[in-house]
Parts: structure tokens; C-alpha cells; sequence
């Protein structure tokens, strides 16, 4: 049983992908981390000594600390932040209970920077990926939306990571949507994650009989581009919109509207 300042992998993971989400750290040793080169899903890296980044990094959020084993570096690093008044908890047993109880696992290799770059106007995949990069992988992950002929040249000048474009990494593969895209190449897969994955690729393929949430969401998504004339503000109504799809995706399948 977890200890009274500890969360449990089950109870971090069911937190993981909501905007309930705290922020996660870890501070594994370079040696251990070199050893198992994974993130927990949107953790982000840092030093255990440097607490004055690590309390600028919060901004006064609720934070989990990760180190190896959950034991003398997350402990001692969320007792540091508990003295300045920020609402720390460890990862019970850290990144090795994490990969024994078979939780997602991101290749460190396999994040790209901070800021992304797609075309502009977006309906389906381009509002999707977002919402999973920011719940998912990078919580502080921005989104640059410029016309279509601009895309690789703005990444290029901006050092931008491109996607939804042809002939880029971050892009269509067969039949399958960028969404699928980052699932396989962030090592993401989920029961959850692949129901929505599949709502995603029916309404963007427009293949709704795969799927018949799609055209539900194809109809929102249509709407929300006449509603924004601003596609970042498009992208902020829509989160809510994929927290609620997750969500559903997650544990509400089985409810109908007279549940």
C-alpha cells in the first residue's frame, strides 16, 4: 500500500491523460535512466538538486516526483517542494513499479522539442494530435497552424517539429491517421487510446462505418472551425472536446442515455 505522501502507478495512470493530470518529474540518476531509457507519459527530466527549476517548472501545480525506486530522491525532493508549500507526491516504487505493473513508457529518443507545425484550418487529426501531445507527452507543447505551402520552411526557421504534411515523419502511414501515427511511435497503445484512435481515423478517412461516434465528430469539428476564426483558439475549445472522448473511451462505453 502506498504511503501517505506516495500515489500508486493504477492511481497516477488513471490521472494521466485528464486535465487533472499533476505534473510529473523525474529525477532518476543519469546512470539509471541511461540504463532504461523511458518517461512516464508527460514527465519531464530534471536534476533532484535543482529545486529552484523544478518549483519555476510547477508554477505552483500539484507535482509527482519519479525517480528509480521511489525512494531517497523523490522523497527527498518532494519534501523540499512540501516546505515550500507545493503539494508533492512519489511515485510508489517509481519507474520500476511503473514498468512491472505494464503502464505506458515513452522512448525518451522519441519526444521531439516543445513547438510543432501543421496546416492551418484543422478539423479533425490536426486538433486530435494535439490534445494527445499535451495530454500524453508534453504538457507545455505549442502549436504553430500556417498555410500549407509554409509548413517545412517555419520548421526549418523555427525548429519546429512538422506534422500532417506530406513526406514528414509525423504523418499519414497507410490508412492509418498521424493520431495512430504517435500511439506506435511513443509506445501509447491503450485500450482507451486505441477506441478513440479509431474515431479519430473514421471521421479524418471519412470511413464513418468503422467507427459510428465518427460522424458525431466530424459534424463538432466542422462546427468548431466555423465557430474560431483563430485556429489556436479552435485547439483550446477542443480539448475539452477529446477529454470528453477519452474519457468516454476510458470506462464510459458501456453507458447508454438511459444509464
Amino acid at each position: 500500500m502506498a504511503a501517505f505522501n506516495e500515489i500508486s502507478p493504477a492511481n497516477l495512470m488513471r490521472l494521466i491523460g485528464t486535465p487533472q493530470c499533476p505534473v510529473l518529474i523525474d529525477v532518476c540518476i543519469d546512470a539509471d535512466f541511461n540504463d532504461a531509457p523511458y518517461l512516464v507519459p508527460t514527465a519531464t527530466r530534471w536534476k533532484h538538486g535543482d529545486i529552484d527549476g523544478i518549483t519555476a517548472h510547477l508554477k505552483g501545480k500539484d507535482a509527482v516526483i519519479i525517480c528509480q525506486k521511489g525512494q531517497k530522491l523523490s522523497h527527498g525532493v518532494a519534501a523540499r517542494l512540501s516546505s515550500l508549500n507545493i503539494n508533492a507526491q512519489v511515485l510508489a516504487g517509481g519507474n520500476i513499479a511503473w514498468s512491472a505493473a505494464q503502464l505506458p513508457r515513452i522512448p525518451a529518443t522519441k519526444i521531439p522539442g516543445s513547438l510543432w507545425v501543421t496546416r492551418h484550418r484543422p478539423k479533425i487529426d490536426r486538433i486530435a494530435c494535439p490534445w494527445l501531445i499535451r495530454r500524453f507527452i508534453d504538457p507545455k507543447a505549442t502549436f504553430m497552424f500556417v498555410p500549407p505551402a509554409q509548413v517545412i520552411d517555419v520548421a526549418d526557421r523555427f525548429d519546429a517539429t512538422p506534422f500532417d504534411v506530406a513526406d514528414t515523419f509525423w504523418g499519414h502511414r497507410s490508412d492509418r491517421c498521424i493520431f495512430d501515427t504517435i500511439l506506435d511511435e511513443c509506445a501509447l497503445r491503450s485500450l482507451a487510446l486505441d477506441t478513440l484512435a479509431t474515431v479519430v481515423r473514421a471521421a479524418d478517412t471519412n470511413k464513418h462505418d468503422i467507427a459510428p461516434q465518427a460522424a458525431g465528430l466530424l459534424a463538432i469539428s466542422v462546427g468548431l472551425s466555423r465557430m474560431y476564426k483563430r485556429d489556436d483558439a479552435q485547439l483550446d475549445a477542443g480539448m475539452a472536446i477529446y477529454d470528453a472522448l477519452y474519457r468516454w473511451a476510458r470506462d464510459g462505453q458501456g453507458e447508454d442515455h438511459d444509464s
